[in-house]
């Protein structure tokens, strides 16, 4: 196992994530906690030392059967993270409700790694609303207290949200949660999101580095690319190769619903190899053809937000609308839309064209948005 060192501790470059264990007839409510607890043991048998859970996972299962799975271990063997739920608004200003019963499924007086969960575009400003809600100043108290070692935070906003984040409370983060995969290095600004954190100091945890599975399932023709420079890699092995060459990243989360993939992962993780030059060009060939049809290549040059007599952000509701049709759904999308008032929703869009008369992309805009409307439905 590959160890990355924080603050002097050693943590395992992968991270065992827990929001997509096994499951008994498909129901994610319902773990197969036989199976899940093989995998726990697994992973700690082979030099596997940070563990994630977090609130909403499972139906608020997973935290109960991390405590279990861990219980028999000594403590100071492993490395425990659980998350604030502000995903939810209807959780806000629930601080202390919220934590001790976290700390109570978790069977533990202590979490190593404590997040502010998944600050976005829908809860950034209840975050920042510390007067209120408080839940900031809440977990600052825990950390004295000694029941946080280490607080930091995630993010699926973009990076205007992640700049107002940290021009509140940076100086408070001691790491920082993305979703990073070689497809969202450049396509959800990854890159530009590691640079702000850079500049603070602020170290990098990896979610979603397969987006969830999406990067496994390519097509031959993809695959075909990969391949032809190097045929024993597997899809998994290239997006976690290309993880481990960011310095700024810590640990990698790796959601396994299978012994058998957290066997292959596990494994992925045994050598630093470093991607060469050929192997860092195929990639960026199989993200052109991820990208070349569902994507409108629009630049954000803001020609059509001045022409717009609606005031729509389009070149906004574009990146959103990108993001969806290449996720196929996922949550991104609908989550940022539900910050935005009705009259800037993609159904404002009165189809006039006055957008598309300036657009030096020649895209059909109201087309788009009608279409992103429509899939919001």
């Amino acid at each position: 196992m590959i160890y990355r060192d924080f603050k002097g501790e050693k943590l395992s470059a992968m991270a065992m994530g827990t929001m997509r264990l096994p499951v008994i007839d498909g129901d994610d409510n319902n773990i197969d906690e036989p199976a899940a607890r093989e995998m726990f043991d697994y992973a700690f048998e082979h030099g596997v030392n940070y563990f994630d859970t977090a609130w909403g996972y499972h139906g608020g299962n997973s935290e109960l059967v991390v405590g279990r799975a861990l219980a028999d271990r000594p403590r100071d063997a492993f490395y425990l993270a659980d998350k604030y739920p502000g995903y939810d608004l209807s959780n806000m200003g629930k601080n202390a409700e919220i934590f001790e019963e976290q700390l109570r499924k978790c069977q533990v007086e202590y979490f190593d790694f404590y997040l502010v969960h998944n600050v976005c575009e829908l809860n950034i400003d209840a975050y920042l609303d510390d007067e209120q809600y408080g839940t900031v100043s809440y977990l600052r108290e825990q950390v004295k207290n000694g029941r946080i070692r280490h607080l930091g935070f995630s993010c699926h906003g973009a990076p205007d949200v992640l700049q107002r984040f940290l021009d509140a409370y940076g100086d408070d983060m001691e790491f920082c949660q993305l979703q990073i995969n070689y497809l969202d290095w450049t396509f959800q600004d990854d890159e530009k999101k590691v640079a702000m954190l850079a500049e603070r100091g602020i170290p990098v945890w990896v979610m979603e580095p397969l987006r969830g599975g999406a990067l496994c399932r390519l097509t031959d023709e993809q695959a075909g690319i990969l391949a032809a420079v190097n045929p024993e890699e597997s899809p998994a092995s290239w997006a976690f190769r290309f993880l481990l060459d960011i310095p700024e990243v810590v640990t990698i989360l790796s959601g396994s619903s299978t012994l058998e993939q957290l066997k292959e992962n596990i494994d992925i993780f045994s050598e630093e190899r470093p991607l060469s030059a050929e192997e860092r060009a195929a990639l960026d060939a199989v993200v052109r053809d991820l990208t070349k049809d569902d994507v409108l290549p629009c630049t954000a040059c803001h020609y059509c937000t001045s022409h717009c007599p609606q005031g729509l952000d389009i070149p906004h509701l574009l990146a959103l609308y990108n993001e969806h049709k290449l996720t196929k759904g996922g949550f991104i999308a609908p989550m940022a839309l539900g910050a935005l008032p009705e009259d800037k929703q993609p159904s404002a869009c009165i189809g006039c064209g006055a957008c598309e008369a300036v657009c030096p992309q020649q895209i059909k805009i109201p087309e788009a948005l009608a279409d992103f409307a429509a899939l919001m439905k």
